[in-house]
């Protein structure tokens, strides 16, 4: 197998290149990306003679198609503007293509795609990845589910919550704003209620709840859940669902003033010389105020609990997850929960063990059990008890 990572210099990509170098069956991977220093934070424990790189524009199309066809598939890393171009270019140079970014509406890429004879994957990372696939497992152990509500978020161990925010970056500190500024629907009661991102924080929306081993997190509605409910064919009966973020207590009662002063606004601020918006000074003022040390250790939870009919019973399946970074070395527990999964599921379409064509989801076209099966054994165990109510 040969696989190309966009975006490879970066968190989940150095991850990514050390998971696939250690496959026996992968002989050769190509990392594309814009400079290459951050190469050095791998090369002690990854198998480096199997990794070539590329300087690319992500934007060129004659860059990209050079090197998809090179390889019979590409982890797609970059942050989510790049994902039009690159499935574009993924149809035209004939190659499957996985990616770890909300799926968009595709207009007629599905059909394209299985023209093409591809697999195009959105969606196949932590969150939206990983709690997918439990979608689709929990759908499956139930006669009908009227409650679906998702939890997942990345934040600091106890003793790495050195700043007023209780929070540091396992990821762009920019990726972290604009999931700030999403809007989100969920449905309580059996009503869909519409989320704006300036009221996403409010107390009304958010809401407390204990996490194993860890204790009280705080929960954000944070997306859209009607649009799973909607793609798993059961909005209508659903009495319930959302999709949170959790933090440490805390995190609500900051960005709650600041949205209503407008400090994530993307409008440039009148009065200054350039085009600085309130949210370009948060990203570089704050960014790098909130940086893991060496020593740190960032924390993933992922809780999903689904209610339902199961052999004429009430029951509630509960799944829950813990990832914690690797101090030896220092690959982080949210890079583990991205890509990982992103690097299961290529090696599972390369094989065949995922045979559609066009553009698939995890909750629909990932095997359950062998994916779960080698989440273990990258050491992602995913505990799980059904109980009645």
């Amino acid at each position: 197998m040969k696989i190309l990572v966009l975006g490879g210099c970066g968190v989940q990509g150095r991850t990514a290149l050390y998971d696939l170098a250690s496959d026996p069956d992968i002989s050769e991977i190509i990392c594309a990306d814009i400079q290459f220093d951050e190469l050095s934070k791998i090369e002690n424990f990854t198998d480096m003679g199997k990794i070539t790189t590329a300087k690319i524009d992500a934007q060129n199309k004659s860059d990209l198609l050079d090197l998809y066809r090179k390889v019979d598939l590409v982890i797609d890393l970059l942050p989510k503007e790049f994902k039009s171009h690159v499935n574009e270019m993924a149809l035209e140079a004939k190659v499957h293509v996985v990616n770890t970014n909300y799926m968009y509406k595709t207009k007629d890429m599905d059909k394209k795609a299985k023209q093409a004879g591809i697999a195009i994957m959105p969606e196949c990372g932590l969150d939206p990845g990983i709690d997918l696939v439990i979608y689709a497992d929990a759908k499956s152990r139930f006669e009908s589910l009227s409650v679906i509500n998702s939890y997942c978020g990345g934040f600091p161990e106890k003793k790495a919550c050195t700043n007023p925010l209780n929070y540091k970056l396992s990821w762009i500190w920019r990726g972290v704003l604009n999931s700030t500024s999403r809007d989100g629907r969920i449905i309580k009661g059996g009503q869909i209620i519409e989320i704006p991102f300036t009221r996403q924080h409010d107390k009304s929306f958010v809401h407390e709840i204990e996490f194993p081993n860890l204790g009280t997190l705080e929960a954000i509605p944070n997306g859209d859940a009607v649009f799973f409910t909607d793609r798993m064919g059961l909005t209508k009966k659903i009495v319930n669902t959302g999709r949170y973020s959790l933090r440490w207590p805390g995190w609500s009662a900051f960005w709650r003033p600041l949205k209503e002063l407008d400090f994530l606004s993307k409008d440039p601020v009148k009065g200054i010389d350039g085009k600085m918006s309130p949210m370009d000074f948060m990203e570089k003022h704050l960014g790098p105020k909130l940086v893991y040390q060496d020593d740190e250790k960032d924390l993933v939870a992922m809780i999903n609990i689904f209610e339902g009919k199961k052999d004429n019973k009430k029951m509630r399946f509960t799944s829950s997850m813990l990832i914690e970074r690797d101090l030896e070395t220092g690959i982080m527990a949210m890079s583990k929960g991205v890509a990982y999964t992103a690097c299961i599921v290529a090696k599972m379409i390369v094989k065949g063990e995922i045979k559609e064509k066009g553009v698939l989801s995890p909750i629909n076209h990932i095997p359950v059990a062998p994916f779960m099966e080698r989440l273990k054994k990258r050491g992602i165990v995913i505990s799980e008890k059904m109980e009645e109510l």
